[in-house]
């Protein structure tokens, strides 16, 4: 029964950080709404931060299996935005905290993923020598998390995403260049 628990401390946290910021959830507040003593959430946790990366962890694993392959770039950038705004509440609290940096950590491994998978399927590897595909991967990376911050820092608003749309059709035209050069 340990993991039912650990899931139902997991579960209350996330209600409750879609209502609250972090520094206003205590543990008292996640174990009452699960029904645990504090005992079993120091078991399984360390702390809030903890559980808050564990989380995290478990939310970008979900995505990169639901995303087993990426067709596009603009395609994969679609589903991290669609996945971030199914959050909405609860990552606006985790990005505008102290925890912020698990949540870029979180953010870089999709944000490679979506490329690096996208890559893996679309540039043969004799087509682009490995060190030019890594800077491929760097580069788009990099650009998919400045939108992605961006956008977090101008809100979240779902009338943005159509902006985005814009960016992620231009990576084509870009990545269709860089690819050329590096060939």
């Amino acid at each position: 029964m340990p993991n039912f628990t650990k899931q139902a401390i997991k579960a209350s946290f996330w209600k409750l950080l879609r209502q609250q910021p972090i520094n206003q959830i205590s543990v008292r507040d996640i174990v009452e709404d699960c029904g645990v003593n504090r005992n079993s959430f120091y078991y399984h946790f360390r702390d809030i931060p903890a559980l808050l990366e564990e989380i995290l962890l478990d939310l970008a694993n979900t995505f990169m299996k639901k995303y087993p392959t990426i067709p596009s770039l603009e395609e994969g950038a679609e589903a991290t935005v669609q996945f971030i705004l199914e959050n909405k509440k609860a990552i606006y609290h985790v990005y505008h905290s102290a925890s912020r940096n698990l949540y870029e950590t979180q953010l870089i491994r999709v944000c490679h993923y979506v490329v690096s998978t996208y890559f893996d399927a679309e540039l043969k590897p004799e087509a682009v020598p490995p060190d030019e595909r890594e800077g491929l991967v760097l580069f788009f990376k990099c650009e998919l998390i400045g939108l992605f911050i961006d956008w977090i820092n101008a809100g979240m608003s779902e009338s943005a995403v159509a902006s985005l749309r814009h960016l992620f059709a231009a990576f084509r035209d870009i990545l269709d260049d860089m690819i050329k050069r590096c060939q």
